[in-house]
């Protein structure tokens, strides 16, 4: 990728949940800590939320092993209840997350700009394994 192209990418998954379900295990910090990792081997201690244009997220990933963790965070930049998350990361990629409502079913899709440092089909599979944990962890509940 040469410097300043941006690539999108997009995620998407439908989950068996109303919309205001969804909504609310997307964005309750209590919710967060218990899907937010792409694999069993993560976890997310830790997740605050100010869910308002300009307000901040965080949310702690940490290897179960204690081997490596970050923190993953940005700004809203756009809040539409039950329908649109817009948001910048912390080194100014944006992500667009919009909700489609079909009765008692919900279609999540997310899409966000690439980074340079991986390929795109490994973050493509990170974001999705994401999505997926968020769909198992809404569907048990």
């Amino acid at each position: 990728m040469e410097r300043g192209e941006k690539v999108s990418i997009t995620v998407e998954t439908t989950v068996h949940a109303p919309v205001e379900k969804v909504w609310e295990y997307w964005t309750q910090p209590d919710h967060i800590t218990k899907w937010s990792f792409a694999s069993d081997d993560w976890h997310a201690p830790h997740a605050e939320n100010d869910l308002r244009v300009g307000g901040a997220f965080t949310t702690r990933l940490e290897a179960k092993d204690g081997s490596f963790g970050f923190d993953f965070g940005g700004v809203y930049d756009e809040i539409q209840t039950h329908e649109l998350i817009a948001y910048t990361l912390g080194d100014g990629r944006k992500v667009t997350i919009t909700f489609h409502s079909l009765g008692n079913e919900t279609k999540i899709v997310e899409v966000f700009e690439a980074e340079s440092t991986h390929p795109i089909e490994q973050q493509q599979a990170g974001w999705q394994a994401f999505l997926d944990n968020f769909k198992k962890y809404i569907e048990q509940s």
